[in-house]
């Protein structure tokens, strides 16, 4: 496992202990990503804002930039490569601070160096972060740990779509080998109120 899912792995068992959890753009619960971690918040009200889906089973149509929730509702969020696709990344945040508890706890992933990837209809791509920017976004909470995501070589291996498959893994050895730490597909974020 990478250091990059073990940081993922650990921050959202944390996430998990709360009672109320948002799944700031999930599109619908437990999608993709997020499924093999399903029964971690079966006790949990775990609720899916989605922009564009329909409101059944845990799904909320709502914007991030106002979310439909009172202040200091959820005791933890998860914000995973949602943050690129907004208009107003620091408004977005604002919104998180707002409705997560004091002392919740947000799990953010964000790309870097990564490919365009808007889907027509549904989402644009409008940013990409360093580091350092994402420590400035979540700059009003209280903690923030941030990790990279990939090193150089796994993040050329995303760029080639047809060998990804067999590059990434590659990649991932070569850069074990010849570590680059100024180079990185995106960033994971742990953050507390």
């Amino acid at each position: 496992m990478t250091t990059w899912d073990r940081f993922f792995d650990e921050k959202i068992k944390l996430i998990a202990l709360g009672k109320s959890i948002l799944d700031a753009g999930g599109g619908r619960p437990f999608q993709k990503h997020m499924a093999k971690y399903k029964e971690l918040f079966k006790d949990a009200d775990y609720v899916v804002l989605d922009k564009n889906g329909k409101p059944d089973g845990g799904v909320v149509l709502g914007d991030i930039h106002n979310l439909p929730f009172d202040d200091e509702y959820f005791d933890g969020i998860i914000c995973k490569s949602v943050l690129e696709h907004v208009e107003s990344p620091e408004k977005a945040v604002s919104e998180i601070y707002r409705v997560l508890k004091k002392g919740g706890a947000v799990l953010v992933y964000v790309p870097f160096i990564f490919p365009y990837h808007a889907e027509k209809g549904f989402y644009k791509d409008y940013w990409r972060f360093t580091g350092d920017g994402v420590e400035y976004l979540f700059r009003n909470f209280s903690k923030i740990e941030v990790e990279k995501v990939r090193g150089f070589f796994e993040t050329l291996a995303v760029f080639i779509p047809y060998f990804r498959k067999i590059l990434i893994p590659l990649g991932r050895v070569a850069d074990r080998f010849f570590p680059n730490k100024n180079q990185t597909s995106g960033f994971n974020a742990f953050v507390i109120k």
